[in-house]
């Protein structure tokens, strides 16, 4: 007889969203299943809880068929920051796409509970706002973007369609912009670029006139709303918002990393990238009727925390690089984060 301990697979654990994930999903006393190809996965970030008895780690690219026993299973695999998924577009749609069908068919076989984690990217560059999840989105299906948002949205459909057609449990989340210890430094976002370049004493590369809006949950609250979601009947199965609907501009952000850190080398102007979006707000109403979720954590408050985490992370010594703020990554020698893995 199977013990009460529920076996849950977390694919893309090791990343920054995943290892926060399987760090709540252990303390809640789940026997966890991270699997990660280490592209942009760290094992650093699930390091402290191999001690965990109930936790395992298996490299393993999801555009592969998995075959484990599980009863939950949440899709997280994906390079979700535009530098990564843009160095082989191929791979992350294929990520997406024979990664949602690689899943899908485990929990077909398995009779688990699936979560996708998609992204609020399937917007595009909305025209209307904030974004409810009735909208349709406003994508580019052949920009430079298109392999992540595409891909994020191809995985949507095969959720529902896996779901009418063969009766699996699903749940789909569009995740907006999260930030908090454990993002990459080289990530490109902006929330961590204009943390390590302020640190580093680099002024604060700011795209566009930094007039475009964004809205950023701290990584506490997102993974709240996760668990909320993956923990609800059957009957909803979403796209559910989960985000922080507190709007700032970019230009806003910088000031308080500026004002935070005390950085004094200011900020610089560089042309916008193609489709980058100029407004992205959660409309949030949703979650907060299904879940009772809503954020606690106020940027003010989540900033500091991830700044803390890079101070740290930048600190010399013997084993660590120190960080080179002009590609937004660290210098050689690296410790704190793996080469990436060939795809």
């Amino acid at each position: 007889m199977r013990g009460l301990r529920t076996r849950v697979l977390v694919t893309g654990g090791a990343g920054f969203l995943g290892s926060h994930l399987c760090e709540r999903l252990l303390g809640e006393g789940n026997n966890v299943i991270c699997v990660d190809n280490f592209f942009t996965g760290n094992k650093d970030n699930v390091a402290h809880l191999m001690r965990d008895p109930n936790f395992e780690i298996l490299r393993h690219d999801v555009t592969f068929p998995l075959y484990v026993e599980v009863d939950e299973i949440y899709n997280l695999a994906c390079p979700a920051s535009p530098i990564h998924y843009q160095h082989d577009p191929v791979q992350t749609t294929k990520t997406s796409v024979h990664g949602a069908i690689n899943m899908l068919g485990l929990a077909k076989r398995t009779g688990a509970k699936l979560l996708q984690a998609s992204t609020s990217e399937v917007y595009g560059n909305p025209l209307v706002h904030p974004q409810p999840e009735q909208y349709w989105g406003h994508v580019n299906p052949i920009g430079i973007r298109s392999c992540y948002d595409e891909g994020k949205r191809c995985a949507e459909t095969l959720c529902f369609d896996y779901n009418r057609q063969h009766g699996i449990r699903i749940k789909v989340m569009r995740i907006f912009n999260t930030y908090g210890p454990r993002m990459r430094p080289d990530d490109g976002r902006v929330v961590s670029n204009f943390i390590v370049q302020a640190l580093s004493g680099k002024p604060i590369t700011i795209y566009g006139s930094g007039g475009q809006s964004r809205s950023f949950c701290y990584v506490d609250d997102l993974i709240e709303g996760m668990v909320r979601l993956m923990n609800t009947d059957d009957t909803i199965t979403g796209p559910v918002n989960i985000g922080n609907p507190g709007e700032f501009t970019v230009r806003q952000l910088a000031e308080m990393v500026i004002e935070m850190t005390g950085s004094e080398a200011g900020i610089q102007y560089m042309p916008l990238p193609e489709d980058d979006p100029l407004q992205r707000q959660p409309d949030i109403a949703l979650a907060k009727r299904l879940l009772d979720w809503t954020p606690t954590v106020s940027i003010k408050e989540g900033l500091p925390r991830t700044m803390a985490y890079f101070r740290a992370l930048m600190t010399p010594d013997d084993d660590v690089g120190t960080f080179d703020a002009d590609t937004g990554g660290l210098a050689e020698p690296v410790r704190v984060v793996d080469a990436p893995a060939a795809l």
